[in-house]
Parts: C-alpha cells; structure tokens; sequence
C-alpha cells in the first residue's frame, strides 16, 4: 500500500493540508473535535480512491482535490453520527469524540462537517458531480436508519444484510470512484466501470470488517471483539451461523443476541467458528473483490490501474 500512496503522494498532500483549512470555525469547539476525528488515525482509503481514480483516466485538474476532501468530510460525518447512535466509546483505538464531548457536540459538528463538504461540492462547480453525492448522501442516511431498525431482528436474511451495507458502507465507496470519473468527463464505460469497481470495493471492505469483528485481534483492530453483538446487530457471520449453525449454536446465538451479555461472547464466537460463517463471510468478501477487480478492465493500463487492483487486494488481505 505504500506504493499506491506513493503514486498520488503529491495529490495526497495537498488534500492533508486542504482539510485543516476547510474546518475553520470562529467556534472553536467546532474546529476542535473536527480536527480530532479527522486526524484520528485513518488511511484515508476513500480520498485515495478519489485521486488514483481520477489520474487512472488522466484527469489534469486540481478539483480532484476539493472532491477527495468533500469524500472525507462526509466519511467523517457519518463516523461522528454513528458513534453516537452505537454509543461507541472506542474507534481505532482512541476514545470517540462523544466519549469525549458528548452526543450533542459530536452530532452537531457532524452536521458542520456535512454542510462543509456541501460547501465544497459548490466550489467544484459540477452540477453532476453534486448529483451524485447528493444521492449518496441521503441513501447513506437511510442505510443508517435502516440498521437501525433492524437491531435484534433474528430473521434478518443475507440479501437485507447486503442491501444495507450496500447503503451505508458502499455507496460513499461508490460516489468516491464515480464523482472522480465524471470530474475526469470518462467515457461512459469508464465511468460505469468505476462506479461498480467502488460499489463491489465497499461491499468487499464492509464485509471484511464484519469478518474481523468475530475473528480479528481487538488492538489491532481499534475496537471490542463483538461490538456487533453487544449492540444487537446481525452481520453475516451471524446470519450465517443461524442459517448453517447446529440448534444448540444457533440457540446460543438467539440467546446471547436477546441478553446482549458480553460474557456470553466467548461462547459465541466458538458457534461462530463452528458454523463455518467466518469461512463464508471470507468467501462473500473475496469474491465482492474480484468482481471489484474486473470492473478495471476497461480502464486504461498504467500504474494508476495497478493502484486501484492493489487497493482491492489490501481490503480483503486483512482477512489473513
């Protein structure tokens, strides 16, 4: 991965400067948990997606940056959003900015960073470009209610599961690769094909952190092993475990999702690894990869197009 940031170096550098400058406020709490999320430790894959996107169909401007860091923006947005509605203390390993301000401050300047991005997409001037991120902005919304509505629901099947992390995940993957093509003015195969290329990368990306929540390492992964479960929410290893599972696992589950008891998680996770759904969840995020991965035939060979594949292949090498 450091190649492919390598690759854009230069581009990248120039949205980590943009982005302080875009969170000026003459209130300071504003600019100062803006700041704090912002440089909270994130590789930034999206942004990156924006720039090798965009170089990958030769685009020469500088509005690929403003649009990296709109992506950014509305990323972080929607992470300040859902730690509040997850009541999350932890994320990457830090404490979360309502753990430390509170809900009211972190939703608030999650609605800040929104309009900013908003701002942003005006200063871009593309009127295509501000229709696609619009759109992606509100079914990203509805995702989020959508999850959360459907928090202890037992008979959540595959395709709903899908359905929502196509919403909340995957469609700002999506809008990244796409808004960076349409800026490019792409054919329209290029730009269908990159559209799909973010659209099976978020999938991939959701998937695998869905993964890792039941089999990943807790300080690598910034987070509570389980997190999921204590919060009600059925990801596919889940899902799969009800689906695949022996009685005695799947009443475990049921069980362990109606009392939300973290000392049942260890249990879990041993029904979990029994079922084979960690095997399937894998099996679901690689081959969301590659059908990533075919979307950049159409593109133009050249080192941008090898990013955007090795890109792809690091969301799913965290698997190992």
């Amino acid at each position: 991965m450091r190649q492919v940031y390598d690759l854009v170096s230069d581009d990248f550098a120039a949205v980590n400067a943009l982005i302080p400058r875009q969170l000026t406020s003459d209130v300071n709490l504003v600019e100062e948990i803006g700041r704090y999320i912002v440089d909270s430790g994130g590789k930034r894959l999206r942004p990156l997606l924006v720039l090798l996107s965009a170089r990958a169909l030769g685009y020469q401007g500088e509005q690929h940056l403003k649009l990296a860091a709109v992506i950014e923006f509305l990323h972080t947005a929607t992470l300040l959003h859902d730690d509040v509605v997850d009541r999350s203390a932890l994320r990457r390993g830090r404490a979360t900015a309502n753990a430390l301000w509170g809900n009211a401050p972190s939703v608030l300047v999650g609605d800040f960073l929104y309009s900013r991005a908003f701002q942003l997409m005006v200063e871009i001037g593309r009127m295509d470009v501000i229709t696609i991120l619009s759109d992606a902005t509100n079914v990203i919304a509805a995702g989020e209610v959508e999850q959360l509505q459907n928090i202890g629901r037992t008979d959540l099947t595959e395709d709903a599961y899908m359905q929502v992390i196509g919403a909340k995940t995957a469609r700002l993957f999506e809008a990244a690769s796409h808004t960076a093509a349409t800026l490019a003015d792409a054919t329209a195969e290029s730009n269908d094909a990159l559209r799909l290329y973010g659209a099976h990368l978020g999938l991939a990306y959701q998937l695998v952190d869905d993964w890792l929540d039941y089999a990943g390492d807790p300080e690598l992964m910034g987070k509570n092993a389980g997190a999921d479960l204590a919060e009600g929410k059925l990801t596919l290893p889940l899902i799969q475990t009800l689906r695949a599972g022996k009685a005695a696992d799947r009443d475990l589950v049921l069980q362990a999702l109606a009392q939300r008891d973290p000392d049942q998680l260890p249990d879990v996770l041993a029904a979990v690894g029994r079922s084979g759904a960690l095997s399937y969840t894998k099996s679901q995020a690689e081959f969301q990869a590659q059908r990533a991965l075919a979307q950049l035939n159409a593109l133009p060979r050249g080192p941008y197009r090898d990013g955007l594949t090795t890109l792809a292949n690091y969301c799913v090498a965290r698997l190992q």
